[in-house]
């Protein structure tokens, strides 16, 4: 497909229509353009820990999922091989995250990528550093 856009929104929607878990979680592709996603869900109180905070998992996989989806959108298959997280503030039930996901440099075989994931008062919640391979096979 010649058009980078289509390619990418194609590329996400394959994604998201097998994707189970962000689904559970709720997330929103907001935005969407090659190597670039930003996401949104709502916190539930099902994902809460036992200190009636967010588990670090939900704000961990909202931007693990934008970046997913960010680095996949250039057409061919990009699989995570190494990640990072910071909390610099706890996510409660009923908090809004928006996780955006850009790439901040990349080679022909690796991408690196950061997530800011805010809240709904644009506090940044979580700071996610996200490395790729870029494999030869293109998405179907």
């Amino acid at each position: 497909m010649s058009d980078p856009q289509k390619r990418a929104e194609q590329v996400v929607d394959g994604m998201l229509a097998k994707d189970e878990f962000s689904r559970w979680l709720g997330v929103d592709v907001l935005q969407l353009r090659p190597a670039f996603c930003v996401c949104r869900m709502l916190v539930r109180p099902e994902m809460l820990n036992g200190f009636g905070v967010a588990h670090g998992g939900i704000a961990f996989s909202l931007a693990d999922s934008a970046f997913a989806f960010a680095c996949n959108t250039q057409g061919r298959i990009a699989m995570s091989i190494e990640n990072s997280i910071t909390y610099p503030a706890s996510v409660h039930a009923g908090d809004l995250l928006t996780a955006v996901a850009e790439e901040e440099s990349a080679t022909n075989r690796l991408g690196f990528f950061r997530v800011q994931v805010t809240n709904q008062r644009d506090e940044t919640v979580a700071l996610f550093r996200g490395t790729v391979y870029k494999t030869n096979q293109e998405h179907p």
